[in-house]
């Protein structure tokens, strides 16, 4: 686990892996969608932090909502993944009507299409997790090279 996933994520760094407004991600904290799990605000000036599983979660709400499926229904879902207790990286979520379920694997997913579920939306969270994994690498090379390119700026006017 790197220093950035024990130390958590700030708004705006969420807002950058997750591909959401500072705005959405905000009204959803206030809203109770999805709390920080390291940090809410307590007032003016103080900030949320939120764990990499936080981040995940996003990830997975704003998938849903990019796929049409309205606030409520996401935040069932989400209610629902956080009861599992199951790892994320190797299910699908299947949205039915007012259900939603977890599936590990493909057979289990016909069985749900074969007993007269009126399947709504199938999300791979294991591409969730990927997208959100690489959206963290990148997010650290980029402030890796930010941090050397400021010290070779100092260096260069020092010398």
């Amino acid at each position: 686990m790197s220093t950035t996933e024990e130390s958590g994520f700030r708004g705006p760094q969420v807002c950058g892996l997750v591909g959401i407004t500072y705005r959405q991600l905000d009204y959803w904290a206030r809203t109770g969608l999805l709390r920080p799990s390291l940090t809410d605000a307590k007032g003016s000036g103080s900030q949320r932090v939120y764990s990499y599983q936080d981040v995940v979660e996003l990830k997975v709400i704003k998938q849903l909502l990019d796929s049409g499926v309205n606030l409520q229904k996401a935040r069932r879902a989400i209610e629902y993944l956080r009861s599992s207790g199951e790892d994320l990286a190797t299910a699908n979520l299947v949205l039915a009507q007012e259900n939603t379920v977890l599936a590990r694997t493909g057979e289990e997913i016909v069985d749900l299409l074969r007993g007269g579920q009126g399947v709504f939306n199938i999300i791979p969270l294991k591409g969730v997790v990927d997208e959100v994994d690489a959206a963290i690498v990148a997010f650290q090379q980029a402030k890796e090279t930010a941090a050397e390119s400021t010290a070779t700026r100092r260096t260069q006017r020092a010398g």
